[in-house]
């Protein structure tokens, strides 16, 4: 059950209106980088979660939160566009009012099929897409997506917070970048809880001796001439888990050659591919050359 509250969770204001920054606000809302995304994929964890309740009450409450800043967000984008200079609202509904909206910075949705307000969209005008989300039923691969989700979005409005000229939009960004910050710390207190290195490899429950362990810990350079392999953390030394020892292996093959099948008759290759056998190709290349 949710409940809600008619004041927005920090305060929103637009000194300068400006359909350009409306434009880039939607990649903060609808972009894969944006709110929309982290607050569906803390709900979908949450009513997924299987285990200590904490972990799923902790998750509804940051999901929850993030339907507010989807709110403050959709309200920012709505005043950058409803205090915008006449000109620009009135080359938006003008015969040529694309063109207009483009030049002043406007995503032309944003008028179409928003009315001057928030699209459930990124900064091009592409509709949020739910296979962003994730969800995996595993809480520490969940956490681990989270900070990765956290981390891109903090930087998404590092950057906004750095093109705008707004004090009362700066404000609100400010506000967005200390919660990212919480959940940053939030996601990693809950990997350490549970293990932290310790628990590598995610997940921990499958055993490491049903997989080929000659592999497990070795960084395999794929450079052709054998050179320049990037020596780092993870090319000597003990691994992050504590579990094996990083080593370099020269990238080789050790499977074959694939071969497949003729093509089904009902699948309607051309003739050909279904009666050329690797022989007669051979023949008929010799012949050629």
């Amino acid at each position: 059950m949710f409940y809600h509250d008619k004041r927005t969770q920090y305060k929103v204001r637009v000194d300068k209106p400006n359909p350009a920054m409306a434009s880039m606000l939607q990649q903060a809302l609808g972009g894969i980088d944006g709110e929309i995304r982290v607050c569906l994929q803390y709900l979908f964890q949450a009513w997924n979660s299987r285990g200590p309740a904490k972990y799923r009450d902790m998750l509804l409450d940051v999901g929850t939160e993030e339907i507010s800043h989807i709110e403050m967000l959709a309200t920012a984008i709505a005043l950058n566009l409803e205090k915008a200079p006449l000109s620009l609202q009135e080359s938006a509904v003008a015969q040529n009012g694309l063109v207009g909206a483009i030049l002043g910075g406007m995503n032309p949705r944003q008028f179409l099929s928003g009315g001057l307000g928030a699209i459930c969209a990124d900064s091009e005008g592409v509709p949020f897409n739910g296979s962003w989300i994730v969800s995996s039923g595993n809480i520490v691969a969940d956490m681990y997506s989270n900070v990765a989700a956290e981390a891109t979005g903090r930087t998404l409005v590092s950057r906004i917070w750095e093109l705008s000229d707004d004090p009362g939009l700066k404000d609100m960004l400010a506000f967005s970048l200390a919660r990212d910050t919480m959940h940053q710390n939030q996601w990693l207190a809950v990997i350490e809880e549970l293990g932290g290195s310790a628990a590598l490899p995610v997940p921990n429950s499958f055993p490491q001796s049903k997989e080929n362990q000659d592999f497990s810990y070795s960084f395999i350079s794929t450079n052709i001439d054998g050179t320049g392999t990037p020596a780092g953390r993870w090319t000597a030394g003990p691994s992050i888990d504590g579990k094996g020892e990083f080593r370099v292996l020269k990238a080789e093959p050790y499977g074959d050659e694939p071969k497949l099948g003729p093509p089904v008759p009902e699948g309607h290759a051309q003739k050909e591919q279904m009666t050329m056998t690797d022989t007669l190709i051979g023949n008929i290349q010799d012949s050629l050359s």
